[in-house]
C-alpha cells in the first residue's frame, strides 16, 4: 500500500503536520485531498481532553464530522496524535513522460486530453515554465534537461500509474503521438529507466529548493481557475521588469500555481509591486490565495481575499469555543481582529 500523498518534502514532513495542514502535494489529481482520505482521528484539545475519532469506516453519518475540523486548521484547534488513513493498492506499473509545449493553451488542452485519454492511470499533470527549467539547470546537483534541443516555453510532467506495464506503456505512448500530431506537444520524452523517471521528478520537485539558492524568494501557492492561471505570471512579470525574475509552476490538473518572484535581495519596492496585487487579482478571479500551503503567520491577516466576514466570524468562535486562552498556535490562520473585541485584554 502506499500513502495517498506526495510531496517535495516527503523526506521530512511529518503526517500529523500534513493533516494539520490539509496538504496537497503532487498525487491530489489521483487521489484527491486528506479530506477524502483520513478516514478517523485522534486529537488532544486545548484543556488537555483527548477526543477519540479514530475510526476506520468508510460511511459514518452520525452527528457532525469533527474530524474535517482539525484536517487543515494547521494546529489551532488541537494536535492530531493518531490517524487512520486510507491507503490505496501500491501499483506495480509507473511510466514517467517529460513534454514540452509551445505555449499555456497547449498546455490546457494537453490536460483535457490526458484526462480523456489516460482516464484511471493518469497519476500527475504538472507544469513549469521556461524560466523554471533555466533555474533547475543551474542550481540543482545532477539533473539533467531531458529536452535539450531547443528552449520551449512550457514543460510538462505526466505521470501514470497502473496494474500492467505494456498496456499503460503503450496507452501513454500512443497519447503522446496523438498529442505531437494534433500540434499539443512539441516534443517530447517517456523515461527508460527508474533513474530517468527520477532525474524527471527531481526537476520538478527542485524547483523550490533551486529558487532559495538565487536569494530572495516571494512564494505564492495561489488556487485558479486553469484557463487563467497563467494571466497573473504574465502580468507580475510586466509588474517587476528587470528588477526580479518570475516563475510559474505547479499542479495543473488541480488548478494550483505556485508563483515564485526570485531577486538578489528582499527589496520593499519589489514587495509593493507584488502585494497587494497578487492578492486581489486572486480574490477578483474568485480564486483562494493559498491552495495548500496554508494561511500560518504571513497570511492571517489576508484571509478576507478568500473567505467571507460572515465565514471568518463562524471561524473565529469556533477558535474562541475550543481554545478560549488562544495557546494552540496562535496569531496564525485568523486575523487578530477577529479573534480580540471580546477577548478583552
Amino acid at each position: 500500500f502506499i500513502m495517498p500523498l506526495d510531496l517535495g518534502a516527503k523526506g521530512s514532513c511529518q503526517i500529523g503536520g500534513n493533516i494539520s495542514t490539509n496538504a496537497g502535494g503532487l498525487r491530489f489529481i489521483r487521489y484527491g485531498s486528506l479530506h477524502g482520505n483520513v478516514l478517523g482521528l485522534e486529537v488532544v484539545l486545548a484543556n488537555g481532553t483527548v477526543l477519540d475519532m479514530l475510526t476506520t469506516l468508510r460511511k459514518d453519518n452520525t452527528g457532525y464530522d469533527l474530524k474535517h475540523l482539525f484536517v487543515g486548521s494547521e494546529g489551532s484547534l488541537g494536535i492530531v496524535t493518531k490517524v487512520s488513513i486510507l491507503t490505496p493498492a501500491k501499483l506495480p506499473s509507473t511510466n514517467v513522460a517529460f513534454l514540452s509545449c509551445n505555449d499555456y493553451m497547449s498546455c490546457q488542452k494537453l490536460l483535457l486530453a490526458a484526462r480523456r485519454s489516460l482516464g484511471e492511470i493518469l497519476s500527475a499533470f504538472e507544469f513549469m515554465d521556461r524560466q523554471c527549467i533555466d533555474l533547475a539547470m543551474t542550481h540543482l546537483e545532477g539533473v539533467h534537461n531531458p529536452l535539450p534541443v531547443s528552449p520551449y516555453k512550457f514543460y510538462v510532467l505526466i505521470e501514470t500509474t497502473g496494474s500492467d506495464e505494456s498496456y499503460d506503456k503503450a496507452k501513454l505512448e500512443a497519447f503522446l503521438l496523438r498529442s505531437m500530431e494534433d500540434g499539443l506537444v512539441a516534443d517530447g520524452v517517456i523515461a527508460q529507466d527508474i533513474s530517468q523517471a527520477s532525474n524527471f521528478w527531481r526537476i520538478r520537485e527542485g524547483i523550490s529548493e533551486a529558487s532559495v539558492k538565487v536569494g530572495a524568494v516571494y512564494k505564492y501557492d495561489l488556487s485558479i481557475p486553469v484557463e487563467k492561471l497563467y494571466d497573473i505570471v504574465e502580468e507580475m512579470r510586466s509588474r517587476v521588469g528587470d528588477t526580479a525574475e518570475v516563475l510559474g509552476y505547479g499542479h495543473l490538473g488541480d488548478g494550483n500555481l505556485h508563483l515564485n518572484i526570485l531577486s538578489s535581495k528582499y527589496s520593499d519596492n519589489i514587495l509593493a509591486q507584488i502585494e497587494p496585487f497578487v492578492y486581489e487579482w486572486t480574490a477578483g478571479h474568485r480564486g483562494s490565495i493559498s491552495a495548500e500551503h496554508g494561511l500560518g503567520l504571513m497570511k492571517a491577516e489576508k484571509i478576507h481575499y478568500s473567505k467571507s466576514p460572515e465565514a471568518v466570524q463562524l471561524m473565529a468562535s469556533i477558535k474562541k469555543l475550543m481554545d478560549p486562552n488562544s495557546i494552540l498556535n496562535p496569531y496564525k490562520v485568523l486575523p487578530q481582529s477577529a479573534l480580540s473585541p471580546e477577548q478583552g485584554s
